[in-house]
Parts: C-alpha cells; structure tokens; sequence
C-alpha cells in the first residue's frame, strides 16, 4: 500500500508516494510555465508555492505532436495537459544521504518524448541506491527556434535543460541525492543533448560522469540552417519570422506547421535548400549560437571542455533499422540509391559496400549498416577517441541483442536498450520493441553496469583506448571485444 511523504523544496513543499522502499515524486516543476510572457524565452524561475504541492501523479508534457506512422505503434507517447510542463520526476530510496544521481534526458528527435514514458520509471535505480531524476524540456520550435541575427533566446530546450540541472544541484540533497554525483544520461537525442552539454560552458559543474545510448557530439546546425527552418515556419504560418510573430501563433497551428516542415524534410532532404538538416533530417536540432554551443559540441570536447567527465558511450548494432523497415524504405533502396547513398556520405562506393555487405544482404540491408555507422557508431568513437586523448575516462558499449518483434527483422534497432538499462523489460508490452520475453539477465547486467558507473565510474570493463578499443558486447551472452568491425570504422577515417 501506497503512503505519503512530504519534502521541502526551494519553490515550496511536494508531497510525493512510498511505495515499498521507493519514494516518488512525478511532476514537480523546475521553471514557470513557459507560456504567455514566458513563450519561446528562456525558463524563468517559478514563484513557488506556499501549501504542499502534490506529486504523485505524472505532471504535463510539454506541446508536441504524436510520433508520425508507422512510429506511433512503436514507441509510447504520454501526452498530459497542462501549462506547468517544465517538471521533473524522482524516484529515491526510502533513506540514505550523498546518494549517486542519475537525470534522464529523453530521446525524440527533439520533437517528441517526456520524462514520463513508462519505460523511463527510475524505480529500479533507486532501489539500486540511485537517486533517478527524469525530466522534460521543450521541443521542436518551442525549444530550438532561430530567428536570425540579434536572438539571444536560443537553444531553449538545452537551457531548459540546464535549468533542471541547477533545479536538482539546488534540491536533490533533500531527497538523499549528491548534487557533486550527478551522472546525466540520455538516449537518441537525449544523449546528443548529453554531448551538447558536455561542450556548453553553461553546464559548467553540474554533473560529473555522462552516459550517452546512440547519440554523441555531432549534432547541431549552424545559424543559416536553423534560420532557414525559422523562415519555412512563418510563410507556412503567414507571420513574420520572429520570434515574437512565432511566439503568438496558436500551439495546434505551430505543430501542424512543424509537422509540415519535417514530411518535406523527410520526403525530400535537399541540401541546397536544409543544408545540415538534409543528412539527419531533423528540422528543430539545436543551433550553434556561440552562446550555449559555441562551436560543434565535438569540437569542444575535442579541445577538453569535458576532460574531468566520465563517459560512458555507446551504440546499437542496428540502429538506422527502426526507421528504415517500418514504413518499408529499407525495401526501396536498390543497388543505385545504395552507392549514391554510400558516395554522398563520402566513402569510397566499391570499397565499402564491399565491406559492409554480409552474405544474404540487400541493398537496403547494406544501406541501414552504412546510416547506422554514420548517424550513430561514428560519432561514438570520436567521442570515445576525443576524451580518451585528454585523459578522460571513458568506457564503451555496443548493444546487439535482435528482437523478435515483426518477426526478427528490427535486428537491434534503435531505442531498444532503454528498458534492458531501466529494467523495465517486464512493463513493456508485448507490441512495444522488446517483445514478450525479453532475456532477463540481459536487463540485470546492463542495469548493474549502468549502476556502477553512476555509483563509481567503473561499469565493470576496461576503458576504452586508441590501441585496443575495448568495448562491452551486450547481448543474451555479453563479452568484452576489441576495436570491433575495424574495417568499416577505418573508412571513415578523415571523412566522419
């Protein structure tokens, strides 16, 4: 049976729910309501509150649209009402002090997701001794709108993001946590925003060690590209293209103008009309604005801005495959489109269609290995070569178990290790990526794993180096393995 537990904020007193031996407190915000006055600019303090809040049940999620098909059966979508969307969730164990904190940055091409997705409940951490803190941050153009030279609101979904952050440095002592053990984690976009923050000087000191699960530092545009997004916004829309133009126009307009602007993106990726945004096809990414980002976050870490962070990243083996065989792209490529695919992402066509191609493989199948390596493996291991060349810890993973769903054919496809690392495999349904049975003990050691790297920066294998490349093989029999698929890796040297 549930019971109640109250605790004092810097904003005002929550009362969140023990349940066993966690406590949990859902939707308890970190900023004011970004709406009104506040639309479209940077997360304002809240004015707090003087009566005990409740927080025992899942707060709003911030405007986005459902994920697009055939994505929607694939990936859960909480979609809660309500203006105070900039919140957090905590769970924690029922005692403890200077307890490790893990914060969990969620994934959707920075379009999509919440804090609150089922697979993301942080019970099992907190009953690992991990103060698990999940939140939201705004999307699409609420977070990632550029209007042009003289906008210094820019990249709001990264300082929403750093606002939390402050939050729980702030507040996470009251509920057990370390606010000098922070560890920030996050999947697919959650974890680009993990290597955008790695480079911010404005996320300075807020979190010691970052685990990033299909996603590094190579993500961000430059300011003609998001411009251009901005500039496609308004003639939809028949505003100006400011910020305060965009900022008036009803939310269920917006969204249906972004969801517009991202089917062009999709259906027809020219470079000379997106420039960046063509090769990732994601229209709202954050923007270099020589503020939050002052350059490329790669090339920040690359010149040490995060060489006192303990990292641990990593890949999964087929990634591209969740986005290419549900809508049935993966059949359509043919042996042309595969080396026009294969020569724009620079490689040298014969070589490497040669060295990606397995027995049996289609032109479609060779097509989602090459994506994978560019979108995802890649901009691991520079990550990885990065921090290891300024003396970093650093601890590498590759996850390659095949799920049945659809009979077999998503491979490892992306986002499929999120409930394995959440050990939240038994709560996924049958339809979701996992399927029915998913290997159990697959779930403890990667659970265990991320534990004890959030614990004490060791996840239990050696660190990864430019001689070795040791990297942990998570599958039904998980196994240590060095420099896998060289091959394939070496091509891109110089080019990605």
């Amino acid at each position: 049976m549930a019971t109640n537990v109250e605790i004092t904020t810097t904003y005002g007193p929550v009362i969140g729910s023990v349940e066993g031996d966690v406590r949990r407190f859902l939707g308890i915000p970190y900023a004011a309501a970004p709406f009104g006055e506040n639309r479209m600019r940077r997360p304002r303090p809240h004015d707090g509150w003087t009566t005990p809040r409740p927080a025992t049940q899942p707060g709003a999620t911030v405007p986005k649209s459902p994920y697009p098909k055939p994505f929607d059966d694939l990936l859960p979508e909480p979609d809660i009402a309500g203006e105070e969307c900039l919140n957090l969730n905590i769970w924690a164990p029922l005692s403890g002090a200077d307890l490790p904190v893990l914060v969990w940055i969620h994934g959707g091409a920075f379009a999509n997701g919440s804090g609150i997705v089922p697979q993301y409940d942080g019970t099992a951490f907190a009953r690992d001794g991990v103060v698990c803190v999940t939140i939201n941050y705004r999307l699409a153009a609420d977070g990632f709108l550029y209007t042009g030279d003289g906008d210094t609101e820019t990249n709001l979904g990264l300082r929403d993001q750093i606002a939390a952050l402050a939050w729980i440095r702030d507040n996470i002592g009251a509920f057990g946590g370390d606010p000098n053990r922070v560890t920030i984690a996050g999947e697919s976009a959650g974890a680009m925003s993990v290597g955008s923050l790695l480079s911010s000087p404005l996320a300075t000191g807020l979190f010691q060690r970052a685990i990033l699960q299909s996603g590094a530092g190579h993500t961000a545009i430059p300011r003609r590209d998001a411009q251009t997004v901005a500039s496609e916004l308004a003639i939809r829309l028949g505003v100006e293209p400011t910020r305060q133009a965009l900022a008036s126009v009803p939310i269920e307009d917006l969204k249906a103008a972004q969801r517009s602007i991202s089917a062009e993106v999709q259906k027809s990726p020219d470079p000379v009309k997106w420039g960046a945004i063509a090769a990732n096809q994601m229209p709202f990414e954050p923007v270099v604005d020589g503020d939050v980002l002052p350059v490329l976050p790669i090339e920040s870490i690359a010149s040490g801005s995060a060489s006192d962070v303990d990292v641990l990243i990593g890949w999964n083996t087929d990634e591209m495959r969740l986005f290419m065989v549900p809508g049935g792209t993966v059949d359509l490529i043919n042996d042309d489109l595969l080396a026009l695919m294969v020569g724009g992402f620079g490689l040298p066509v014969d070589d490497a269609v040669a060295a990606y191609t397995n027995a049996g493989d289609s032109p479609g199948d060779v097509a989602a290995r090459v994506a994978t390596d560019w979108m995802f493996r890649i901009p691991a291991v520079r990550l990885a070569e990065a921090q290891h060349a300024n003396g970093a810890n650093i601890f590498m993973y590759e996850f390659a178990w095949r799920t049945p769903v659809r009979g077999g054919v998503l491979g490892a496809a992306h986002a499929l290790e999120i409930p394995f690392v959440f050990k939240t495999v038994d709560s996924v349904d049958g339809d979701w990526l996992a399927g029915g049975s998913p290997p159990q003990s697959l779930s403890e050691a990667m659970h265990h794993a991320w534990v004890a790297f959030i614990s004490d920066g060791d996840p239990g294998w050696d660190q990864y180096d430019t001689e070795s490349r040791t990297t942990m093989r998570f599958d039904e029999t998980s196994e240590v393995v060095s420099d896998p698929y060289a091959t394939t890796r070496e091509l891109w040297d110089g080019i990605r």
